[in-house]
């Protein structure tokens, strides 16, 4: 384990929960072991570790999440991911496929949305002209959360979303009967009804979706 993350596990060990534990461990469908720590002291704990102990070393950041994603539990894979976001402005497409490698990581949705929309997602609408590989990369794969990825990476774009790119990705696995794409579906399509309503209104209308995908679409429409 990376010296810099050896405190930190030590400092979320005495704080952990059994019983708050076991209760993200259900909720989490034993995804992973669980301290039981809830996000909020959770960050409030990484925000005295790095008073303490400094931020991570940039050139060391890599090394950093991949060895907290190599624990056990699930508050240092969430504690890489918050390490991500909060550097997300100097990342850049070299880091893509770091960020490729986590989500499929001991895939949940709680790390792989916050991969795809706020690490994975800065980096693309920063540099255009990768979206079309990466997308490409991630809509074909046989892995399911890097599919999700796809669908979900334009999430916080607003006006800026490629329409076409985000209907040909939904287009291409609307029909597919999994619930963690049809739920990125109807999401994907409800972020972008929030500036363009009626892009997605005439995109549901005219293609044959999921009761979970429409309904979430349309949700606050």
């Amino acid at each position: 384990m990376h010296p810099w993350l050896t405190p930190l596990r030590a400092t979320f060990k005495r704080h952990g929960n059994r019983e708050d534990a076991a209760a993200m461990e259900a909720y989490m469908k034993g995804i992973a072991p669980f301290f039981g720590i809830r996000a909020v002291p959770r960050r409030e704990l990484l925000k005295e570790h790095i008073d303490a102990h400094g931020a991570p070393p940039w050139d060391e950041l890599p090394a950093i999440v991949r060895d907290a994603f190599a624990c056990p539990e699930r508050e240092l894979h969430h504690t890489a991911v918050d390490l991500l976001m909060k550097q997300a402005k100097k990342l850049g497409p070299e880091h893509l496929p770091l960020l490729e490698e986590l989500i499929t990581t001991k895939s949940w949705w709680d790390t792989v949305d916050a991969l795809a929309i706020h690490a994975a997602g800065v980096i693309l609408k920063r540099n255009p002209k990768e979206i079309a590989a990466w997308n490409e990369r991630w809509i074909t794969s046989d892995d399911l959360w890097l599919n999700r990825a796809a669908i979900l990476f334009q999430n916080r774009w607003k006006e800026d979303t490629d329409r076409s790119l985000l209907f040909a990705n939904i287009d291409r696995y609307s029909a597919r009967n999994e619930f963690f794409i049809r739920k990125a579906i109807g999401w994907a399509l409800r972020e972008l009804g929030a500036t363009d309503p009626q892009a997605v209104r005439r995109y549901v209308k005219s293609r044959k979706l999921s009761p979970l995908s429409e309904r979430e679409a349309l949700r606050k429409l």
